[in-house]
């Protein structure tokens, strides 16, 4: 800019200011006065609340893991059906959370019966427009938003365990009145027991993320879908397991990572803050039980198949991570990669027990979430620092009460469910794949001669 300019620009800017009053320079002066700096208090509310919103951000890319994971390991002709559920599971389950489970789940002294059922009210409540220090007092850490973001994340994922246990299978309709009830009344009961400030909490049981609240009950759910269906076409012949295998191994692993990267805010905004050594701490161990998962599933698989499987091997992974949820905050690194070694080496053997038993799970659902959810939760009583005051008997009080509730509870949906508008497809449409019988439509338009793979 020439000397010249620069004259110009300062001239009107002058004349400008003496157009006007004084009243009216004041009014332009404070507007442009940089704003108060935030309080201590205001920055780390700040902080925290900006952790748990990502946090929650990076669970709802799970649900992407979850749809890649069950697709690729189920065949072609069935892609699209699992592709559709797992898209609907978080707009259903978000949206039925809102309506009454966030209020079950988290009842504050509106208990009705005891400490095992309470209720606020339907709908949420708080006031968006709430000024910052009355947004601040509602915990100190995050608004009432970014709890219901966050929680409301956790709960779709509950009902996403189910549909790949139940998958190739299940008419469409059915699988979403069982998520709608299943997320809006199971889930949240139970999880009031702990999360909630309920009877459970009073025993000083200790689920940090989800083994049990999240994992075990929708393993407890798709267990009884598995047993109200029964298998697929073609998958038990004179009582031996045949192999029905999945159609992208690349599809299943992305998903798995997509997974693994998802339970770091799964694990990591579950410490409900963005204290610092908290979070990393959280952050690491999780990351042992992941990879020792995956190093237990390759011994394990090598061990009985005689070959290291690689789904396996991938289901070793989410095995570590479903193990390491309930204790990763109060175990330390060593014990956390013992847990998730253990968990690696027990879903390969799960996996071949429950194909014995002629629970047919297309995705290993059973082993991973319900096998090593229980694990998991169990292993808080065993490996806990001492000074938690965790113990043994409280964390299997915890399971077996997850257990009694939440299996018999999916059992009677799935029965009147079946009872009413009809559970499984019909053979035919089985045998040509849900694809084209539930959607009219292939994931691989062009490439029907997969329709039977």
């Amino acid at each position: 800019m020439t000397n010249k300019m620069k004259t110009i620009l300062i001239l009107a800017v002058c004349g400008a200011a003496m157009a006007l009053s004084a009243e009216e320079v004041v009014a332009v002066v404070a507007t442009a006065a940089p704003a108060p700096a935030p309080t201590a208090a205001e920055a780390i509310f700040y902080t925290d609340n900006l952790w748990i919103m990502a946090a929650g951000m990076l669970v709802f890319l799970m649900h992407l893991g979850f749809a890649t994971v069950e697709s690729g390991l189920c065949r072609a002709k069935n892609c699209t059906n699992i592709l559709f559920k797992n898209t609907l599971t978080p707009a259903v389950g978000f949206l039925t959370f809102a309506i009454m489970g966030f209020s079950l789940m988290y009842p504050g002294e509106s208990w009705i019966w005891g400490k095992f059922l309470g209720f606020t009210g339907f709908g949420l409540s708080s006031n968006p427009d709430a000024s910052l220090a009355e947004a601040m007092s509602y915990n100190g850490h995050f608004t009432y938003w970014t709890d219901f973001f966050f929680q409301g994340m956790f709960a779709a994922t509950a009902a996403t365990i189910v549909s790949g246990a139940v998958a190739e299978r299940i008419k469409i309709n059915s699988y979403l009145v069982f998520t709608i009830f299943y997320v809006m009344l199971v889930y949240p009961i139970i999880g009031s027991w702990g999360w909630g400030g309920g009877w459970l909490a009073g025993l000083n049981f200790h689920d940090f993320a989800g083994s049990t609240f999240v994992h075990s009950v929708g393993g407890w759910g798709a267990l009884a879908g598995i047993l109200m269906l029964g298998p697929r076409i073609g998958k038990y012949v004179n009582g031996k397991a045949m192999p029905i295998m999945g159609h992208s191994m690349p599809l299943a692993t992305i998903g798995v990572f997509c997974l693994w990267l998802g339970w770091f805010g799964f694990n990591g905004g579950s410490v409900l803050s963005a204290e610092p050594t908290k979070v990393s701490f959280v952050l690491v161990t999780t990351m042992f039980g992941a990879a020792a998962g995956v190093i237990g599933a390759l011994v394990s698989s090598h061990v009985l198949l005689r070959k290291p499987d690689h789904s396996m091997t991938l289901n070793g992974c989410l095995a570590g991570l479903v193990a390491i949820t309930a204790g990763a905050d109060c175990v330390s690194p060593t014990s956390a990669i013992i847990i998730g070694l253990i968990g690696g080496l027990i879903v390969v053997p799960s996996v071949l027990i429950f194909d014995k038993l002629q629970l047919d799970d297309p995705v290993g659902a059973l082993s991973v979430h319900l096998v090593n959810g229980i694990w998991g939760t169990l292993a808080v009583g065993i490996f806990a620092f001492p000074e938690t005051g965790y113990n043994f008997l409280s964390q299997l009080t915890g399971v077996a009460a997850a257990a009694a509730a939440a299996f018999p509870a999916a059992l009677l949906i799935f029965y009147v469910i079946k009872k009413s508008i009809g559970l499984r497809v019909s053979e035919d449409e089985e045998l040509r794949g849900l694809d084209i019988g539930e959607h009219g439509m292939e994931a691989y338009a062009g490439f029907q001669f997969f329709s039977n793979q």
